[in-house]
This record gives C-alpha cells, sequence and structure tokens, in this order.
C-alpha cells in the first residue's frame, strides 16, 4: 500500500532525491545487519516463529510513526524500524519455507511464496490508488490504513508453530555480528554464488528510483502507482511458473535469464519517457523479479546445512543490505551530479558483468 508512495510522500515533505536515497540506503542496511545478527539468533536458539510474529509486530507499528512528525531524524527512525522488523524476521520466515520443501521443490516453495507476497503488494497499492483519486496528495492517511492489514498479519503469525525436532539447538551465544564467522566456515560453492549476487546488489539501487523516474517524466501519481501495480501483478503471476521451471532446468539458468532482464530493464530506463514504454519496461522488471527474488534463497538455502538455513540467508541477506545502502547512495549521488541516464546506462553495464561472471564462475550442484 505504501511503498509507491513513499517516493511521493518524501518528495512532498521535503526531502531531496539524495536525502531518499540516504534514507533508503540506512534503512536496508540496518535490516541487513538485523537479517544476519537474527537469522544466526533463530538457528542457536532452535526456535522460528517468535522472531517472524516481533519481525511483523515492528513493521505494522512503524507505519503510522512515519507521519506523526515531519522531522527528518524522525521520519529515519520509523523508516528504520520498519526494516528493522524484516530483518528481524526475514531469516527464520525462509528457514521456515526451506524447512517444508526437498532440494527439487526449492524454486516451487519460493516461488509460491513471493506469489502471495507479491499480492499483496498489488492489493495494497491498488487500494492506495482508489483512495488518492478521491482524495488527491492526501498521502498521511494512507499510513494509517496500512497499520490495519500489518496488525492482520502479525494476529495471523499466531498460527504458525515451531517444530522443534527440525531445529538443532546450540547452547552459545549471539554475539551482533556472530553471523560472519559463517563466511569462512560456508561451502565454497556459497561463497561464489555470494560474490556474484553481492556485487550486482552493489549496483541494484532501491526501486524508489524507478517510480521516481516514472514521476519525472511526466506520470501522474495515479500512473506511477499505476505502474507499480501493473509490475507487481506481473511478479505475482510468474513468480510460480518460474519456480516451478527452475526446478526443472536449474535454478541458475533460471537467475541468470532475470539478471539479462533487469539489464534490458535498466538501458530502456535512461530512454522512456511515455506511459507505454514504462508500462513495457515494468512488465519486464515484473519477471526480472518473478526470475531472482525466490530463486536465490532456493539456491542459497540449497548448498547450505539444514541447521544453518537461516544464517545462510540471513548472512546473504545481511552482505545484501549493506551492499544496498551503497547502490541508493551511489544512486543518489549519481543522480544528482550527472542526471538519471547515466545512473541506470551504468546499472546496466555492470548488471552484463555480472551475468558473465555466473556463467563463466560459478559452477555448482543445485540438487
Amino acid at each position: 500500500m505504501l511503498y509507491p508512495v513513499m517516493p511521493i510522500y518524501l518528495e512532498s515533505i521535503g526531502f531531496s532525491i539524495l536525502m531518499i536515497g540516504l534514507l533508503e540506503g540506512l534503512a536496508e542496511a540496518t535490516a541487513g545487519l538485523s537479517k544476519g545478527y537474527f537469522g544466526k539468533f533463530s538457528d542457536n536458539s532452535g526456535k522460528r516463529v517468535p522472531f517472524v510474529q516481533l519481525g511483523y509486530l515492528l513493521s505494522a507499528i512503524s507505519k503510522p510513526l512515519l507521519v506523526l512528525f515531519l522531522n527528518p531524524a524522525w521520519v529515519m527512525f520509523a523508516r528504520t524500524l520498519d526494516r528493522f522488523g524484516k530483518g528481524i524476521r526475514t531469516g527464520a520466515r525462509d528457514a521456515i519455507l526451506s524447512d517444508e520443501a526437498t532440494p527439487a521443490t526449492k524454486g516451487k516453495v519460493f516461488g509460491f511464496h513471493r506469489t502471495l507476497d507479491t499480492l499483496g503488494a498489488v492489493i495494497g497499492p491498488l487500494i492506495a490508488l482508489i483512495y488518492l483519486y478521491y482524495y488527491p496528495q492526501n498521502y498521511k492517511t494512507l499510513f494509517f490504513f496500512a497499520f490495519i492489514p500489518g496488525m492482520v498479519a502479525v494476529v495471523g503469525s499466531f498460527l504458525l508453530k515451531d517444530k522443534k525436532s527440525d531445529i538443532q539447538k546450540e547452547k552459545k551465544k549471539t554475539s551482533l555480528l556472530s553471523f560472519l564467522k559463517y563466511w569462512k566456515e560456508s561451502p565454497a560453492d556459497y561463497r561464489k554464488l555470494l560474490i556474484g549476487l553481492l556485487l550486482f546488489t552493489l549496483f541494484n539501487s532501491s526501486d524508489v528510483f524507478l517510480l521516481l523516474k516514472a514521476k519525472q517524466a511526466g506520470l501522474s501519481d495515479a500512473m506511477v502507482i499505476g505502474v507499480y501495480i501493473f509490475y507487481n501483478l506481473i511478479y505475482a503471476s510468474f513468480s510460480l511458473p518460474l519456480g516451478i521451471l527452475a526446478d526443472k532446468i536449474g535454478l541458475k539458468k533460471v537467475y541468470v535469464l532475470g539478471l539479462i532482464l533487469f539489464a534490458i530493464v535498466y538501458f530502456g530506463m535512461s530512454i522512456s519517457d511515455n506511459i507505454y514504454m514504462f508500462a513495457t519496461i515494468f512488465f519486464l522488471y515484473g519477471l526480472y523479479s518473478a526470475a531472482t527474488e525466490g530463486i536465490s534463497k532456493a539456491l542459497i538455502s540449497n548448498i547450505s546445512d539444514k541447521k544453518d538455513t537461516a544464517t545462510a540467508i540471513g548472512t546473504y541477506a545481511a552482505f545484501q543490505s549493506i551492499c544496498n545502502m551503497l547502490a541508493s547512495t551511489i544512486a543518489g549521488l549519481i543522480w544528482f551530479q550527472f542526471g538519471a541516464s547515466v545512473t541506470f546506462v551504468l546499472t546496466g553495464v555492470v548488471t552484463i558483468v555480472v551475468v558473465i561472471y555466473f556463467t563463466s564462475f560459478v559452477k555448482m550442484k543445485e540438487k
């Protein structure tokens, strides 16, 4: 409900492109470090569900907090709290999903999760679009509306139960950066995979910049939200089919295909200037997300021990979010200094380099 509104709202209260980049970068870095820590904490404690419940709770209460005060420091705190909640729940949640799958069905299970998750990203913005049609620029009320489904998610999480027999409990403390040790202990295939994933992430800035480009090209608020809904609809529709396809032909093949689509999207973004071009670009962007988001986690969970699943995914997410922080900050600076086109073209070029790395150097047994 809020994601496509966020950059528009931030601009309306005085945030510059550079400030938005810094805000998103800091929020993602917070999410990343907490994903690593709480992923390791979940493995050590032998519990999953409490982390999921607390994570959804913090994200829910952060929504109304974002509009209580307009002070930049407060907005940064509330946005960071939202990402902190995501960091707490991600590793444990993905470990639950992994435990419900076999190596031969990882793509399907994670793809199904992305389908349902993304359906929320279709329905939510659609509600926002309808609301803003009748109440233009009345953004603040939406943040209070978003609190309701957030709390419904919290209540729903209490239907989950830990399967204690499936999780090996280790009686030891979890320090803030203890998950970093997993990098040294992890399989070589895991490290090779992460190098490629993180190089890509280092230049994959927040989707906020795509929405800002559409807004600055002349699209109305309704059109910006509309293309975002369209993107998520494509994302939701193709996540499960592409997950099933990945199980059949190989997870890495589908992931690389997604990277190629991403490069096309960013090259296209550098020249897009009308609703039809943006519709095409966001269609391809939806296919990219469907081919990579769930599948990257499926790849990771397939090459890590079951007892380390949350740590493996959390460690990746931690490094990923640090790279996201740098990516959003770098993108904001390049956009500020050289314009949007240079930002998107540079990202596209780096993505081609990552495609070459995956096809040439990443050799892995996926099943």
